[in-house]
């Protein structure tokens, strides 16, 4: 009997995250949305930590050649998930004030 190959696992877990991710954030009520936010920002900037690790792969180390391709892709990755973590995190701050602003109580002239 062989083995099924990880990379099959992988897509899998990553079909599933899909589906429960799309299910989790269409069923959230309004209410709940300010906070929901707020935890994906947490999350996104905890991904950002991650993604400079990654673009700083190989930084002040020696390389070898059969290392230099893997660390050129991790770069191009990590730099990629900085952009894309940034922008979700500065795009949530923004909704998220929109909606507190939303709630505050209008001054009268």
């Amino acid at each position: 009997m062989e083995a099924v190959d990880p990379t099959i696992y992988r897509l899998a877990i990553f079909v599933l995250a899909v589906f429960v991710g799309y299910y989790v954030v269409w069923s959230v009520t309004p209410a709940l949305h300010t906070p929901l936010m707020a935890v994906t920002n947490a999350i996104s900037s905890v991904i950002i930590v991650g993604a400079l690790l990654a673009a700083t792969a190989g930084v002040g180390g020696p390389e070898t050649a059969e290392a230099s391709a893997g660390v050129g892709v991790s770069r191009i990755a990590g730099t990629i998930a900085i952009i894309l973590a940034a922008v979700n995190i500065f795009g949530g701050f923004l909704v998220t004030q929109r909606m507190l602003a939303m709630y505050k109580k209008k001054e009268k002239t």
